[in-house]
């Protein structure tokens, strides 16, 4: 490989490994009507199922990005999608409640480790001029894994049952692990030419939390998760009730919608980013606030209307919101974070996000006979708007290498 083209190849190899991270974590969702039925589970229990992930995913993010900072980004990265894929198997052949919970609870533990340190890597190998492009190029497969665990678990469920979509998508994983092993490079040059020390767990830490805007950049994450995982966990659920959909139409589409045009607005958004970031310091974030300003009142829509028309278009204009903020998240925070920090800092925003966002699963599931998934949809779009507004009067220290 030609190391001039290897930074867009290193995105293309983690492109693969994106999808099969959501893919893997998201097909259950669609597989919650078949997991009802066979196991009699409640609909607290479907909530808690999204809740144990992200809760045991959020709390290890900041030491599975530590480690990335600390160590080799390339062997984290392979660590975790060879143990994912172990895990995602044995989700196949659990027999009661329990054994699917722990399995959600070590899915947590073996994908925390991989996000942080993807696009720190993406970002050692992508200076300022492409970064939030190829950030966004890595983006696209976690939303196409998305449509793919919608589509393709709701259609597997039906026609095979619900274990088979575990155990195929566990068996491509290890698979591509050795494809991996063979292909990715380790560290940069660039990023071990800095002679930059990474300080111990703590006091890295410590160091991320009293940077300017960091902890604004954390708030706005965690708002945004919760209204993320609220659509990501009930969505199909609620499509398939209210609009009588078969389970394959729900899963279709509470997903394809949502990530299609979230593929076309996160590498819009980065090609826009990259650009106003270079006659602007705010450029990137002001393109968040566009995404978070659009997808809102789509969000409100898509929990009011009742118009299968009117729901269509706003789960795309939501999408395309969502991409403008996502292909910014890691390229705002290198303008605040130096090099060796940069996983820990992503993996702290994964851990306030995951929390919130397991609480928001969990407490529609807990309040769905009451309130409704509908009042839930419309309180997250709410959410959104604040979190804009808290992005726009944000103000940042010029773009950092």
């Amino acid at each position: 490989m030609k190391t001039r083209f290897y930074p867009w190849i290193l995105v293309g190899l983690l492109w693969v490994v994106a999808l099969l991270n959501y893919l893997d974590r998201q097909v259950i969702f669609s597989l919650f009507p078949l997991l009802q039925s066979e196991l009699s589970l409640t609909a607290a229990q479907l909530g808690l199922l999204g809740t144990a992930f992200l809760w045991v995913y959020g709390l290890l993010s900041p030491v599975s990005g530590f480690l990335a900072d600390r160590f080799s980004r390339s062997r984290v990265i392979l660590l975790s999608v060879v143990a994912w894929s172990v895990v995602t198997y044995l989700t196949g052949h659990a027999q009661n409640f329990s054994e699917l919970l722990g399995a959600r609870a070590l899915m947590g533990i073996s994908e925390a480790a991989y996000l942080p340190a993807a696009l720190a890597f993406i970002a050692d190998y992508h200076g300022p001029r492409t970064r939030s492009l190829a950030t966004g190029i890595h983006q696209s497969g976690l939303y196409i894994g998305m449509v793919l665990g919608g589509l393709g678990g709701g259609w597997l469920g039906e026609h095979y049952g619900w274990r088979s979509a575990f155990t195929v998508l566990g068996g491509v994983g290890v698979g591509y692990t050795a494809v991996l092993t063979v292909t990715m490079k380790g560290t940069p040059p660039a990023r071990t030419a800095t002679g930059e020390e990474v300080p111990s767990f703590w006091p890295s830490v410590r160091e991320l939390l009293v940077l300017p805007g960091f902890r604004t950049l954390l708030a706005v994450n965690i708002l945004g998760s919760l209204a993320y995982w609220m659509v990501y966990t009930w969505l199909p659920l609620f499509l398939y009730e209210r609009y009588q959909m078969s389970l394959t139409g729900a899963g279709f589409s509470a997903t394809f919608y949502i990530q299609a045009a979230s593929v076309a607005g996160i590498l819009a958004g980065g090609v826009v980013a990259d650009r106003w970031a270079g006659a602007s310091s705010r450029g990137r974030l002001l393109t968040q606030v566009i995404g978070f300003g659009v997808a809102g009142p789509a969000l409100f829509l898509v929990g009011y209307t009742g118009s299968h028309a009117v729901l269509v278009a706003a789960l795309l204009v939501f999408g395309v919101g969502k991409g403008f903020y996502d292909c910014n998240q890691m390229p705002v925070l290198c303008q605040i974070a130096r090099p060796n920090l940069r996983a820990t800092g992503y993996g702290i925003f994964n851990f306030g996000a995951c929390i919130a966002g397991g609480i928001m699963a969990f407490a529609a599931g807990a309040t769905k006979n009451t309130l409704g998934l509908a009042f839930a949809l419309q309180l997250s779009a709410c959410v959104l708007a604040v979190a804009a507004v808290l992005l726009l009067r944000l103000r940042l220290p010029s773009t950092a290498t």
